[in-house]
């Protein structure tokens, strides 16, 4: 298993993050990494994101758990398990009013050390990822 992570500490309730986190349209605004996401992040709907890494190609994900305000998981990846990506984002109330935010993506599957070879360094957009999240619930 490989796996990129991202996390933020954000002045905002979980509420209010998580309606961020569930606006389709709106990841154009706040994350500048995604040229859009298309579809609607729902329990077991499938979404398209396309990235601006690669805007020629929409990744395909299922939103496979769904818990309002706390914890949403979308999963993509090639028929038979070959290749399995697992994003998870959870959202953690503290006790100062803010939301410890975190992101994890982990890739799984037989194909993973040929793909894994391939793959850019996600790092620096998991991180551009929390922390426009974050500018945008402390807007």
């Amino acid at each position: 298993m490989k796996a990129y992570d991202a996390a933020a500490e954000i002045k905002a309730s979980p509420e209010a993050i998580w309606a961020i986190l569930t606006d389709a349209p709106g990841y154009q605004v706040w994350d500048s990494g995604v040229e859009r996401v298309e579809g609607s992040i729902a329990p077991g709907e499938k979404i398209k994101v396309v990235s601006k890494a690669n805007p020629g190609r929409a990744f395909p994900v299922k939103v496979t758990e769904f818990t309002p305000g706390q914890r949403m998981t979308w999963s993509g990846g090639m028929p038979l398990g070959l290749f399995k990506g697992v994003r998870t984002f959870t959202l953690a109330p503290g006790t100062d009013g803010t939301t410890r935010f975190t992101m994890r993506e982990e890739y799984t599957g037989p194909l993973l050390p040929l793909i894994w070879r391939s793959m850019p360094d996600l790092g620096p957009s998991f991180r551009q990822f929390a922390t426009g999240l974050k500018q945008r619930a402390e807007q």
